[in-house]
């Protein structure tokens, strides 16, 4: 089922549906629940009794094998890792994430053949950018000339690194951020703690938000409490935090470089609100520029991050250039 912001977009999308193309490119932000909206949309193309509004009815046999996992007419293509470890769009991940041409190329039989329910065929492709350059153009050959009722629905968190090619014969849909309050109740249902601190930590992304637990809120507490010390020692601190995740202390690192910033310019913390005078003790001593220098830095490393070569010594050199931030002010007045 479609999540509760995007329920009103995915009924105006299957109510034009006689008319939908073979190709859809459901991309936005990762968390918010484009994979959810794909499956649903495929459930209500691939339902046997469908309702007043064409949505899924739930009750018949195609429904009930979807939720099963095992629909004859549904694909669903992702990395093996991700498929293997179970996890939904926004999670952290480890191992390779690329989905390999013969994954591809093992749609064929699947495409040409007639469907098993006379119905439509759906192939759900998550996520997209996550097809290497070989799985890419052989997906195109697939989406030149599919058979009738035959959907590709590619969902993509970062849509512009595929290629131009592939986005060309995709309708895109954008699908929002869903507005604060809205989120924030979804994440109460879930009996997730401190909802609006989770929200913020996530950037807007309540899937994402719905996954911190008691361990990610320790190690945030510990390390950004570490940060913020009068007293800041990176080395001593690379040792003591040298077994955390190194995708998550980069992230840690971008966003609190990202509030140092917003906060150098007068405005409040954006990931980090509870930290406030701390984040502003640290954008009296940073020199403006050189945050949003450390900011783009953290950016690069965040697309790259997932195997450094020595996490210890990486670790290490996050650390210090971020010491070497907090003299800047101080070294120019000495100047």
């Amino acid at each position: 089922m479609a999540l509760p912001w995007h329920r009103e977009q995915l009924e105006r999308v299957v109510a034009g549906k006689a008319r939908l193309p073979h190709a859809l490119l459901i991309q936005g932000p990762a968390g918010i629940g484009k994979l959810e909206f794909a499956r649903a949309l495929g459930k209500a193309l691939l339902c046997e009794t469908p309702t007043g509004e064409s949505m899924a009815c739930g009750g018949c046999r195609a429904c009930g094998w979807l939720e099963q996992g095992f629909h004859p007419d549904f694909r669903l293509l992702e990395p093996e890792s991700l498929a293997e470890k179970g996890e939904e769009e926004g999670g952290e991940k480890k191992a390779s994430l690329h989905i390999a041409v013969e994954q591809v190329r093992g749609l064929t039989d699947f495409v040409n053949l007639s469907s098993h329910r006379g119905r439509a065929k759906v192939i759900v492709i998550h996520p997209a950018e996550a097809m290497n350059p070989n799985a890419a153009n052989a997906l195109l050959k697939n989406l030149e000339e599919p058979p009738p009722a035959t959907y590709f629905l590619l969902v993509s968190h970062r849509w512009h690194h595929l290629l131009p090619t592939i986005k060309s014969r995709c309708q895109q849909i954008a699908l929002p951020v869903p507005e604060a309050r809205t989120a924030q109740a979804w994440l109460a249902e879930q009996v997730t703690e401190n909802a609006e601190l989770a929200l913020a930590q996530a950037g807007g992304a309540p899937l994402l938000a719905a996954r911190f637990d008691a361990e990610y809120w320790a190690q945030r507490k510990s390390f950004l409490g570490a940060l913020s010390a009068a007293d800041f020692d990176p080395l001593r601190a690379a040792e003591q935090f040298h077994d955390l995740p190194i995708p998550g202390v980069v992230r840690w690192l971008q966003q609190w470089s990202y509030d140092v910033a917003l906060r150098g310019h007068g405005d409040k913390p954006r990931y980090n609100p509870d930290l406030a005078d701390a984040i502003a003790h640290a954008a009296q001593k940073a020199e403006k520029l050189e945050v949003l220098r450390f900011h783009r830095q953290m950016l690069r490393w965040q697309r790259v991050v997932n195997h450094p070569l020595n996490p210890r010594l990486f670790l290490e050199s996050l650390l210090l250039s971020y010491a070497e931030l907090l003299r800047g002010r101080a070294r120019r007045q000495a100047a």
